[in-house]
């Protein structure tokens, strides 16, 4: 297996080990905002604010997401000598695969669209 593949591999699982985590403290709460379009998966491997005018909740929420990823990341990157930046960008690819059709994603740094 090339280092890319065990690379993408670890990420996926820790992706979905990071969801489920996350999602037993902010399930409902990230799925409704999510579904409402306040919130959206970002290039960057982070969460973002689609809409600027959101309930404070919503904010606190994506801070909570994000410092857990960005915990995550560094992790994943110490154990596999890349950047965090590499690792949150490979994870953007695995949050694409898995965000719903109608949520959205970033297509270019500020720039949202819904998934297909």
């Amino acid at each position: 297996m090339s280092f890319h593949n065990k690379l993408m591999k670890t990420i996926s699982w820790s992706f979905l080990l990071l969801i489920l985590t996350i999602g037993n403290a902010f399930a409902a709460t990230l799925e409704e905002a999510k579904t409402a379009g306040q919130i959206g998966e970002k290039q960057d491997g982070y969460i973002g604010l689609v809409q600027n005018n959101v309930p404070a909740d919503v904010v606190a929420l994506i801070n909570d997401v994000n410092a857990q990823r960005k915990q995550r990341y560094e992790q994943i990157a110490r154990e596999n000598g890349i950047s965090v930046e590499d690792v949150a960008k490979l994870a953007f690819t695995r949050a694409f695969e898995n965000t719903r059709s109608g949520h959205f994603v970033e297509a270019s740094p500020g720039q949202w669209v819904r998934k297909p």
